[in-house]
């Protein structure tokens, strides 16, 4: 099993990123994807979530609105594209993969990328 992140970098304020994961060694379209994020000295938290169909959505407050999580089964990647991007939306950015339905708590995922960083700075 394999998930590897992309699009992570240097951005301003304001700006737009888009992340990446590629996943492999796993049914894909049956597993429900996420995006975590971790700052410097603070815990890992829940960002997005997409169903294994991509019917089902759900997003933390603080991203709500500015940014969108989507999947291409028949590519096996999860995206997500930000916009509008503050300094506090700096992090690591990690994907994740469980089994069938969405969850926000990161003890629910059993795959996990090796993150990519994002850095929102003028």
């Amino acid at each position: 099993v394999q998930l590897v992140e992309s699009g992570g970098g240097l951005v301003q304020p304001g700006g737009s990123l888009r992340l990446s994961c590629a996943a492999s060694g796993f049914t894909f379209s049956t597993y429900a994807m996420a995006w975590f994020r971790q700052a410097p000295g603070k815990e890992r938290e829940f960002v997005s979530t997409i169903s294994w169909n991509g019917a089902g959505t759900d997003y933390a407050v603080s991203v709500k609105g500015r940014f969108a999580i989507s999947r291409d089964n028949a590519k096996n990647t999860v995206y997500l594209q930000m916009n509008s991007l503050k300094p506090e939306d700096t992090a690591v950015y990690y994907c994740a993969a469980r089994l069938w339905t969405v969850r926000t708590k990161d003890s629910d995922y059993n795959y996990w990328g090796q993150g990519t960083q994002v850095t929102v700075s003028s």
